[in-house]
Parts: structure tokens; C-alpha cells; sequence
């Protein structure tokens, strides 16, 4: 049974969404060239140790952060608060849920001020700050707008082996479930949940973990993302693609998954939908359905499933992974040849993997 976390006394930090993602990296040329050269991501400082990324609609100093260090991972997922009171009220929540909490009042990163990191229940190292240096807006600049431009920062997806355990934590934290996967006995393989009134913030997958899945981007159109295919077509590097062009049934996204120098996953996605009304619908999907990670396209790949980032602690080393005891996603969906169901026949009995009905047999 699931232990779940126990919800504090305390209110819990008001969120306003995913701000940014301090990823360390093992080469900082060769990161430098791919976030920068391959993906147009914008520099707004550097050093020999760390290089501060934003896209292009941003106005925070930067939404990833490219720190050199000897173990490729993800050292902090951070989330922008609604007023300085709320770094206090973020800290105050996690000493009392137990966690182990540090707290920096000239912040953990360049750009950043007062800030509190956590080591949190679920495993991750979670960052909460307000105070933050602006930076040129870029929206206008269609002079550096490129073909496959990277306007915002649309989410995290976390890897966690107990997905009702994290789903609890996150709702107790002020996130809502905009959709999820779940089988007829109820087990549930993920949930998306967000802050910002989009489809999500974060996510949760079921596997071992903790684990950081992908960092996402989003462009403004179809075509941006066919741009950066064509490019690393171009550059002989199309093998970085991991996963797509598709389109996602879980958020409607049109995506690409492709991966750094580091095998760090990055999603670059288009196209969701609003979720801001108090009653938005929560959507739930049947993992049978392989619609709901690929509304067309070809079958989700293995190493969607298996790879990941590491996670550090709060002192840079990796957390221990620890593996999902509940049902595989992955053992029930993928097969011979990838695919499970996408309809039922009206007898309840699983549909045909090939061929379809539309007024006549075929």
C-alpha cells in the first residue's frame, strides 16, 4: 500500500509555475553547442563553469542553467512564487514535513535572489524564489528569432516509482491533475499537473526514480519543431532524435524528443490547451490505449520508458534510484510490435491493431 505523505499544518507556498532547471553537465562546450547553436536558446551570462539559458519570451535572468560538474544530472527544479512571504511560507512547509531544507538569501544561481531548496519528499531537489533579476524581453526581437525558436519554458516530467504517492504530495502543494493514465484497477502510470494554466507544470511517470525524465520548450508553431529536425538532419546528428514529430493524445502537444551531449532528454513541444477554470476536467486515460502517447505516430521507443537523468541531494550527490514495485507502463504496452489497442469492438474485446471501419469493413 502507499505511504502516502502527510499533508502540514502549514499552508503551502504559492506557486505561479516551472521557472527553471539547474542541470549539471559534463562537457560545457559540447552542451553549449547543442543548447545554444542546435536549439538557439539565449545566453544571458557565462563563465567557465556554468553558461545561463532563457528563451525567447522570457524576462527572468534564465530558465536553465548548464553547470559543469563531473556526474551528469539534475541539481534543482525550480518553481517562481507569488510574493517573498512565499520563500518563507515553501521553507516553513518542508521543515515540517521533515525534509531537509537550506535556505540562501542571495540565491543558489546567478540572477536569483532569496531562494530555500528542499530535498522533498518524493526525492527531488526542488528550488522556491521570488526575487529575481529582469532581463531583456525579447518577443520583438525578430531579428534573433530563428526558424525553430524556443519562446518558453512549458514544463518538468519526473520519474518517481510511487505515482498516487507523488500525486497526493503535488496536489497538497496546490498542483492540479489536468490529466492522467490509469488501468480498470485503478493503478495509475502517470499524471500531468500543473500551476500555470496549461496542461502542466510537471508530470509524474511511473518507473525508478527519482529521475528526471525531460526539461520542455515550447515554439509557437508545427513548424518550428520540423526546423529543428531539419536542422539536425542537416548537422548529421538526427540520431539525437529519440522520439517523433507526434502528436501527443495526453495534452494534444505536438512534440520531438531529442537528447543532449549527456543523454539529458528535451522536449520540444507545441499546441496544448488552457486549463485555468476552476472546473476544468480532469482527463483520464486507459494505459491500453495507445492514443494517449501518440494520437498518430510511430510506437513510444524503449528508452522513453527505461532512460533518465539522476538527481542530486542537496550536497551534489546523486540520490539513490529505487525501483517501481507497481505495474510497468512499459510491460503493457509495448509488445512484438509495439502497439496495443486503440479501440474496443462494442463485444469489450480489443480492437484491430490494423485497418478500421468508417461505414464499411476494410
Amino acid at each position: 500500500m502507499t505511504n502516502f505523505v502527510p499533508t502540514p499544518s502549514v499552508p503551502a507556498p504559492d506557486i505561479v509555475r516551472c521557472a527553471y532547471l539547474e542541470l549539471v553537465v559534463t562537457d560545457l562546450a559540447k552542451s553549449r553547442a547543442f543548447y545554444v547553436d542546435l536549439l538557439g536558446l539565449h545566453v544571458t551570462e557565462e563563465d567557465e563553469n556554468a553558461i545561463y539559458l532563457r528563451s525567447f519570451e522570457e524576462f527572468i535572468h534564465h530558465n536553465l542553467v548548464l553547470r559543469k560538474g563531473p556526474v551528469a544530472a539534475a541539481a534543482a527544479f525550480a518553481y517562481r512564487v507569488k510574493s517573498p512571504a512565499e520563500v518563507d511560507a515553501a521553507e516553513a512547509y518542508y521543515k515540517e514535513l521533515g525534509c531537509r531544507t537550506e535556505r540562501r538569501k542571495d540565491g543558489f544561481t546567478k540572477g536569483v535572489g532569496d531562494s530555500v531548496r528542499v530535498e522533498d519528499p518524493l526525492g527531488f531537489p526542488y528550488e522556491f524564489f521570488y526575487d529575481v533579476e529582469h532581463v531583456e524581453r525579447l518577443t520583438q526581437r525578430y531579428d534573433l528569432y530563428s526558424a525553430g525558436e524556443l519562446v518558453r519554458l512549458d514544463h518538468f516530467n519526473q520519474v518517481t516509482p510511487d505515482v498516487p504517492r507523488g500525486r497526493k504530495y503535488l496536489e497538497d502543494l496546490g498542483f492540479r491533475v489536468s490529466e492522467d493514465i490509469k488501468d480498470s484497477d485503478g493503478v495509475t502510470y502517470a499524471a500531468w499537473m500543473h500551476r500555470k494554466q496549461t496542461v502542466h507544470d510537471t508530470a509524474l511517470t511511473g518507473g525508478n526514480g527519482p529521475r528526471l525524465h525531460h526539461i520542455a520548450f515550447s515554439t509557437h508553431e508545427k513548424h518550428n519543431i520540423i526546423q529543428i529536425c531539419d536542422k539536425m538532419g542537416a548537422l548529421r546528428i538526427s540520431d539525437r532524435i529519440e522520439r517523433g514529430p507526434g502528436r501527443h493524445g495526453v495534452s494534444n502537444a505536438f512534440y520531438l524528443y531529442i537528447l543532449d551531449p549527456d543523454g539529458h532528454r528535451v522536449e520540444i513541444y507545441t499546441q496544448d490547451y488552457y486549463t485555468g477554470d476552476p472546473d476544468n476536467p480532469t482527463v483520464t486515460w486507459d494505459v491500453h490505449d495507445n492514443q494517449r502517447r501518440d494520437w498518430w505516430g510511430n510506437p513510444v521507443v524503449p528508452s522513453w520508458y527505461t532512460e533518465a537523468s539522476l538527481v542530486l541531494d542537496l550536497d551534489g550527490n546523486p540520490q539513490p534510484v529505487i525501483e517501481r514495485t507497481d505495474a510497468s507502463e512499459m510491460a503493457v504496452t509495448v509488445g512484438a510490435d509495439g502497439f496495443s489497442y486503440t479501440r474496443k469492438e462494442e463485444d469489450g474485446s480489443a480492437g484491430e491493431k490494423t485497418g478500421f471501419k468508417l461505414g464499411a469493413q476494410v
